[in-house]
């Protein structure tokens, strides 16, 4: 008795530990498995269960329970001696990679941000809209085909990145420029006066009252 239990201390000596320590990680992890395998594939083979997830969760978890099997009775038969390739789970392996891809992409276009459904061709709607209006002017009718060209579309892109480049000192010339033409705008449009009075109303002084006031000869 002695003699073979100093043989299995020399056998487990001749083990590097390196080894040692991934055979007892790989059987921690097997018996943690164990403990929720059974609750996930009862809860995972329930139909009513499967019906109420949502179909991207309910592949997932059909894809879970297939890689878990597959993987299992793959590491049985490495343990036994019998590699993978060489078995028919090989091509069941490759099947299940297929379907690993097909489910990431799946769930990466899930998480994409939302795009709008339909876009408008701006070239065709502008020559539709040309055909439309018979009245249009040359300098209007140059002006739709610039756009159906897709100039227009570049020239508006560059017009706003030059926009969104302006300062406050920018704005603030831009708020003057326009004060100062709504202003003239009032002049022309309303008249001029000293008498501090809007509109085409003019003050009439003491002389032009004597003046209007002298009788005709």
């Amino acid at each position: 008795m002695v003699k073979k239990g100093n043989e299995n201390e020399n056998t487990i000596s001749a083990v590097p530990e390196s080894v040692l320590e991934s055979v007892t990680t790989t059987l921690s992890n097997l018996h943690e498995l164990k403990s929720h395998f059974h609750e996930f594939l009862s809860l995972s083979s329930d139909p009513e269960i499967l019906s109420q997830l949502p179909p991207l969760q309910r592949a997932q978890s059909l894809f879970f329970i297939a890689k878990l099997t597959s993987t299992l009775l793959t590491l049985k038969l490495r343990c036994n001696g019998v590699h993978p390739d060489n078995h028919p789970i090989n091509s069941e392996l490759e099947r299940l990679e297929v379907y690993q891809d097909k489910l990431e992409r799946l769930i990466n276009l899930s998480k994409a941000p939302l795009r709008p459904s339909t876009t408008l061709n701006y070239q065709a709607a502008t020559r539709f809209i040309e055909h439309s209006l018979p009245d249009l002017t040359p300098e209007q009718r140059q002006n739709m085909r610039t756009i159906s060209r897709g100039e227009g579309s570049k020239n508006h892109h560059e017009r706003a990145g030059q926009k969104r480049k302006y300062d406050s000192s920018g704005k603030q010339s831009v708020k003057t420029a326009a004060k100062e033409f709504l202003e003239k705008a009032a002049r022309e449009i309303l008249g001029n006066n000293d008498g501090g009075i809007k509109g085409p109303l003019q003050i009439v002084t003491s002389d032009e009252e004597d003046e209007d006031e002298q009788p005709m000869p």
